[in-house]
């Protein structure tokens, strides 16, 4: 059967245990969490020492695994058997895959085997095979879309008791992407220096985290989108004299992805704000950039702006250009669609 992370967690807490589990996906984050509480807490101390192995898929075969799994506690009632890196043991072969389809039919019920398959799916027989079984329970950890990400890290700051401002974790996202163990880690030094009872905003986020809560992507493509010249030349300034922190090559991916949302914005036929939040995706975090960039750049401009951040990424990256740096290709950009 397939289960999600927060069910396995309550799952977790009630000490309540199948025979296997398969975590698997693209993103590690919730296979490294789920699999890191299990060698923690299905066994004790003493246990741990006994009945407790831990096994990596490039130095492992699948009778290894099979064998280990089959055998019985030697201290208390149940041993754990946790084979990480599972995507790098062959499972293409049939007759390594037949015996784990074996074992999955007939799993030792003294015994729980974890199975961590990182980046992709596992064989589809597989798959099947657990998903029809009761002893075995499934997860699939998919890689969340930036978009996402804000709304994810206020569900995991509530989870650990504190609150966060909708610009802060805007911020956080910004920084470090949807890579959810950097920002589980930068979350964690929040807490350590932080009191519960008061709210994470942007401040904080500077002073710990060290992010820049006016010189930042978002700032800039709010300030773009409002089409407020001097707040936008002085953030692009600062991007140039930071080009260490403020890649071009980071700024004009956020920006492309900003502006084609923008065009298709202007190609919905539906101009009702619930139509173009469901089909261009926008959130409660974002919606007012969008339809700041919507009034005030029309359907030809956003076109020319598209074309121009291709031409600034091409000439960035040396082509055509062979002596402009980074700083004075953003502040051409900037005048261009500005002006």
């Amino acid at each position: 059967m397939t289960a999600t992370y927060y069910q396995l967690v309550k799952d977790f807490q009630k000490k309540s245990f199948v025979n296997i589990y398969l975590f698997y996906g693209e993103e590690p984050y919730y296979i490294d969490e789920l699999s890191d509480y299990l060698t923690e807490n299905v066994l004790t101390d003493v246990e741990k020492e006994f009945n407790q192995t831990i096994l990596y898929g490039r130095d492992s075969t699948t009778a290894t695994v099979i064998n280990c799994s089959k055998q019985f506690p030697m201290v208390g009632e149940r041993q754990l058997v946790v084979l990480r890196e599972a995507q790098d043991m062959d499972l293409k072969k049939d007759e390594n895959l037949s015996l784990l389809l074996s074992y999955a039919n007939r799993p030792l019920q003294s015994t729980t085997l974890v199975i961590c398959y990182k980046y992709k799916a596992p064989p589809a027989k597989l798959l099947k095979a657990l998903a029809a079984s009761d002893k075995a329970v499934i997860l699939e950890s998919k890689r969340k879309y930036e978009s996402d990400m804000p709304a994810w890290i206020t569900t995991q700051v509530k989870n650990s008791g504190y609150s966060i401002s909708d610009k802060a974790a805007l911020m956080l996202v910004e920084f470090l992407g949807n890579n959810l163990e950097k920002i589980n880690n930068e979350l964690g030094k929040l807490y350590i220096n932080h009191p519960k009872g008061k709210v994470i905003t942007e401040d904080v986020i500077e002073l710990y985290i060290g992010i820049s809560k006016d010189y930042n992507i978002f700032e800039f493509q709010k300030a773009l989108a409002k089409k407020e010249i001097l707040k936008v030349n002085q953030i692009a300034n600062h991007f140039a004299l930071n080009p260490g922190e403020n890649s071009i090559f980071k700024t004009i991916p956020m920006l492309f992805s900003f502006y084609s949302k923008v065009l298709l914005m202007h190609s919905l036929p539906d101009k009702s704000e619930s139509a173009i939040m469901s089909k261009a995706k926008l959130t409660s975090y974002n919606k007012q950039d969008y339809f700041d960039a919507y009034r005030n750049y029309n359907a030809k401009k956003v076109q020319d702006i598209i074309g121009w951040l291709r031409e600034c990424n091409i000439r960035a990256l040396g082509i055509d250009n062979y002596s402009t740096d980074q700083g004075e290709l953003l502040r051409e950009l900037v005048f261009k669609i500005t002006h």
